[in-house]
């Protein structure tokens, strides 16, 4: 029987900020305010909250932990595995945890090897290159501009900015520069889908949940058009999110089917959520899938949540129930 649920995080304030980092660098991270507010849904679901925080604790605690299970939202200390350190650790010691495993969460994470699968499965995704090196050719035969540019292994829009999106190749060429240089991976360059956008959480897993789509919106705009998420954005007041979607429920219906089908081409488990931008003809393609979304009151999965009477509580517990499912606890 489960009592002690563990919490596994990384919160803003731990990340000691070096010379050269972005200044984006802690954009995945987590604030003290949705901490606290998991640990009270965790209370108000019967069960006792624990927080363990980040890899360096779940080290120094394991094999002694003292809980029945975890629910891991740790993005990692750093590089493209990062997010499947305490996943891995917690596995080695046979800690049952909630959420993805360490293979899918390195897998997501790394933008080109979830494409990569996504065309695999037959799964519609902007055409795209790979700039490692600026001195290598750059191979244009299959792309139009524009083109988006991005770090290969980043979330939370983590070196976007406006400038990211570029029309000719001495801006894409100064883009992908910035992100090797200042990022220290590759570059992800990718045909910019002029659109809206949407994300659609998952709960769940035999059978998942699909919940509505939620659409996004930039400064009171719905048909984004030429704009996009940035790090910028995300962290300012001129960017919302609408729930029930504007839109028709053909397109409700494509985007969850296409978000299901993302999610189980990738093991994903207990919970997820799907990135997508329309075009204006109402073709869909996926942008990424977030095994590790943010379970604060004011993230998409939540807005979702309200939107379906569900609530904060209401969603948490459905995580926590399908962890327990699965694992036969």
């Amino acid at each position: 029987m489960v009592k002690r649920i563990g919490l596994t995080y990384d919160l803003k304030t731990d990340y000691v900020i070096q010379p050269d980092d972005p200044h984006d660098i802690a954009a995945e991270l987590d604030n003290e305010r949705t901490i606290n507010e998991l640990s009270q849904a965790i209370i108000d679901n019967g069960y006792e909250p624990v927080r363990i925080g980040n890899v360096r604790n779940v080290l120094k605690s394991v094999p002694n932990l003292n809980v029945d299970l975890i629910l891991n939202i740790a993005e990692g200390y750093k590089g493209r595995n990062r997010e499947s350190q305490v996943p891995l650790i917690l596995e080695l010691y046979n800690v049952p945890f909630i959420g993805a495993d360490a293979l899918t969460l390195g897998l997501t994470l790394d933008k080109v090897l979830t494409k990569k699968v996504l065309i695999a499965e037959g799964i519609p995704t902007p055409r795209f290159i790979e700039i490692r090196n600026l001195n290598d050719a750059i191979n244009m035969d299959h792309l139009k501009f524009p083109l988006i540019v991005k770090p290969r292994y980043e979330g939370s829009s983590k070196g976007l900015s406006d400038s990211s999106r570029v029309s000719d190749m001495e801006a894409l060429k100064r883009q992908a520069e910035l992100i090797i240089d200042k990022y220290k991976q590759p570059a992800l360059v990718e045909e910019f889908i002029k659109g809206k956008e949407f994300t659609v959480p998952i709960v769940g897993n035999d059978p998942p949940e699909v919940f509505p789509a939620v659409q996004i919106s930039i400064d009171g705009q719905l048909d984004l058009q030429n704009a996009f998420y940035t790090f910028a954005r995300l962290t300012s007041d001129k960017l919302k999110y609408v729930c029930p979607a504007q839109i028709s429920k053909s397109l409700e219906e494509k985007l969850r089917e296409a978000a299901l089908k993302t999610y189980l081409a990738v093991d994903c488990r207990d919970l997820g959520r799907v990135d997508f931008r329309v075009d204006d003809k109402e073709n869909l393609f996926v942008l990424e899938i977030n095994p590790l979304p943010i379970l604060s009151h004011e993230d998409a999965f939540m807005i979702v949540a309200q939107q379906t009477k569900i609530g904060y509580n209401g969603i948490i517990k459905k995580i926590i129930d399908s962890a327990v499912k699965r694992l036969r606890l």
